[in-house]
């Protein structure tokens, strides 16, 4: 089961040519000041990629809030919640969905596409050279093998 708290539904629209009005594509809304869905305004948003059937993680930030969303492929992020039970949550350019990982829960994501998977990702404290603020761990218990 699939903790709420942890998943951002995202508003989509689809947009239209100026001539015909035809469908010409989609925009997907992933913050906006106003909504109130991030709790502390980003102050770093970047781009991160994951090739295919490799993981990122798992690791923990321990001052920071993240919140990611797939917009290229496909992943699995996997969160270890604070009663240890993992939380598995798919985000991709055809499910978009923002995953809000809290400070001091561990996670790990993995790319299920068969090319790079790209993820936009906001924070509330930007990263730094050298702050620690990262720790590695080891999801010890957790069955990778289901998905790679």
């Amino acid at each position: 089961m699939i903790d709420s708290e942890f998943i951002v539904k995202l508003e989509k629209h689809e947009t239209k040519d100026i001539h015909d009005n035809h469908t010409n594509g989609e925009l997907t809304v992933i913050w906006r000041d106003w909504d109130k869905i991030i709790k502390n305004h980003p102050k770093m948003i970047y781009i991160s990629s994951v090739n295919p059937d490799e993981i990122k993680g798992p690791h923990i930030h321990t001052k920071r809030e993240s919140y990611f969303t797939c917009i290229e492929g496909e992943v699995v992020f996997i969160l270890k919640t604070e009663n240890g039970e993992y939380q598995e949550i798919l985000s991709g350019d055809k499910n978009p969905v923002m995953v809000h990982i809290p400070k001091n829960i561990p996670s790990a994501h993995i790319n299920l596409s068969p090319k790079p998977s790209k993820i936009l990702a906001l924070a509330d404290i930007s990263w730094k050279p050298n702050d620690n603020e990262m720790k590695n761990v080891l999801f010890e218990d957790y069955d990778w093998k289901k998905w790679i």
